[in-house]
């Protein structure tokens, strides 16, 4: 009976140890980090030691649930980074868990998802109620030898001082540790910027410098032209540059950029500096788009509820083009085609595919591409507009399993071909595990994407097509790396020497693969810069 009390006890006692010293960032997952003395299990042990003890039992469980949950965050903090380079935001973020569960659902199936899901809700639910009767039990130990406790804190308490005088570190690591006490502080100012930040913002949102510009002074520049907005998912900087990854998409860039040079094709590429990282493509879409740096949930629900123009929406606004997106990701209600100004959105169900799914992916770039041809872009028009076309290509999305293969263009039919291909190709579950397939299977998958856009260019693009092509954002951190920036190639493709010759001052590269030294734009500057490149007159509203 005693052993097992002792046992309970230091199970107890090294539950709340790793709670207060737990890392919210994967990379201070090492033995040194918990090997450390944690200030906060010092000042705890004096006050439970002060307190009567009902007062104790009350104070005690209440820390303990606490602790627990400062716990809970710290993990929710070690995932956001592993996936999107940043912590989890305790006001803004619990809307992407739901995004979270979706891709669980479309990754693994339905089942999978909800067993994660219930069992992610239990472990929180676990790990603060056992944090809190922990330490219910470690006060009653304090309590029943009140004065060796008392001066084994003394004694602790000197040591700690000592160690942050003399710095004393073990692998690095400082020994003396706040680190709960840190994570408490900057939760706090996070809440606090976020709070702010929402009123900041949405001042700055009412501000736009073409808001009132008459649709006849919107790009004059390329009036009679065939204009296709592309982004392509988690096409980022690594993709182009990463020693291991860049070799195959750079062939691949390269052999694009011969094919359409032989077409009549030229391009100019650079870089832009994403407001997201390793996920959240919406964000990149709206900052792109709007000329707003939207890098939160917060920010983005400001801009689709308030009136500033996206680039999308001004085309439209001449009266000189009509506008459809081609969304194959979006797979339920999209009230942000009004913020677009699409006159027409084709989502998932309406393509026609009746292919397999590609994970997350609903069907395979090349079948969007080819429905977008002959649902939109191939038909006549009898209007005497030109067509403005927004197209999100979804092929390259984690988890990079199965990834489809090209296949004949006059093969797509439905999409039925690629039931043998999506069979073949690997297991998501296999890939997510294995970093250095991720890695490979990440690059293929940029591949595919860039080769189906260009095949698709090469084929039906006309003299008249200006086609602009960037990436969303980078990777997840697990496969860019943690500090890969959030740089995202673009580029602007066309036959008719004049649209070029209108960016000649940007400086970027010629051809599809920018320079490592190609100018860096922050995302939220393309807007006004494309616009004013194109003859667009500002007539601003201020707030």
């Amino acid at each position: 009976m005693r052993t097992a009390s002792v046992t309970l006890t230091v199970l107890a006692a090294l539950l709340v140890h790793v709670c207060l010293v737990l890392p919210n960032v994967p990379s201070g997952l090492r033995p040194a980090s918990f090997v450390r003395l944690p200030a906060e299990a010092i000042m705890g042990a004096v006050v439970l030691l002060s307190v009567p003890r009902r007062a104790r039992v009350a104070v005690s469980a209440t820390a303990g649930a606490l602790l627990g949950l400062v716990a809970v965050v710290n993990l929710f903090d070690l995932g956001f980074n592993e996936f999107l380079g940043r912590g989890f935001n305790v006001i803004l973020d619990w809307s992407l868990l739901d995004d979270a569960r979706g891709y669980l659902r479309d990754t693994f199936g339905g089942p999978a998802e909800a067993g994660i899901t219930i069992g992610a809700v239990l472990l929180i639910v676990l790990v603060i109620a056992l944090v809190s009767l922990a330490t219910v039990r470690l006060s009653a130990l304090l309590a029943a030898h009140r004065a060796r406790a008392s001066r084994g804190a003394l004694i602790v308490g000197t040591v700690w001082i000592a160690c942050t005088a003399l710095g004393l570190q073990v692998a690095g690591v400082p020994l003396a540790s706040e680190h709960t006490a840190t994570v408490l502080k900057a939760q706090a100012r996070q809440m606090r910027d976020t709070l702010r930040d929402e009123a900041a913002f949405a001042k700055t949102a009412r501000v736009d410098a073409f808001a009132n510009t008459p649709g006849s002074e919107l790009v004059p520049g390329l009036r009679g032209k065939d204009m296709i907005f592309t982004f392509i998912e988690s096409y980022g900087r690594t993709a182009i540059e990463d020693p291991v990854i860049a070799p195959g998409v750079d062939r691949t860039l390269d052999r694009s950029n011969r094919a359409l040079a032989r077409a009549g094709y030229h391009a100019k590429s650079g870089w832009l500096t994403s407001a997201t990282y390793g996920g959240g493509s919406w964000l990149g879409h709206s900052t792109t788009m709007s000329g707003l740096w939207v890098s939160s949930q917060q920010r983005y629900r400001t801009v689709m509820a308030g009136d500033h123009l996206s680039l999308t929406k001004m085309f439209r606004k001449t009266g000189a083009w009509d506008t459809v997106g081609v969304m194959p990701g979006v797979q339920k209600a999209w009230p942000e085609q009004k913020f677009y100004g699409l006159d027409k959105v084709y989502n998932a169900f309406q393509l026609g595919y009746k292919g397999p799914k590609f994970s997350w992916s609903t069907m395979p770039d090349q079948y969007a591409l080819e429905q977008f041809q002959k649902r939109v872009h191939g038909k006549k028009r009898t209007d005497g507009k030109q067509l403005m076309s927004l197209v999100i290509l979804t092929s390259s999305h984690q988890p990079w399993a199965p990834i489809p293969k090209m296949v004949g263009w006059d093969r797509l039919g439905d999409g039925s071909v690629f039931k043998g291909i999506e069979a073949a190709g690997n297991d998501p579950a296999d890939v997510i595990a294995d970093t250095a397939k991720s890695r490979q299977e990440y690059g293929k998958s940029v591949q595919y994407s860039v080769t189906a856009l260009a095949q698709w260019l090469e084929r039906y693009g006309t003299n008249d097509t200006v086609l602009v092509v960037l990436g969303d954002h980078q990777p997840i951190a697990r496969v860019s790396g943690n500090h890969s920036g959030f740089d995202v190639p673009i580029s602007i493709v066309a036959k008719d020497p004049k649209v070029l010759d209108k960016i000649a001052s940007w400086n970027w590269t010629n051809g599809l693969r920018p320079a490592h030294n190609a100018p860096v734009w922050r995302m939220d500057a393309f807007r006004n810069r494309f616009l004013t490149a194109y003859g667009s007159t500002p007539h601003p509203k201020k707030d």
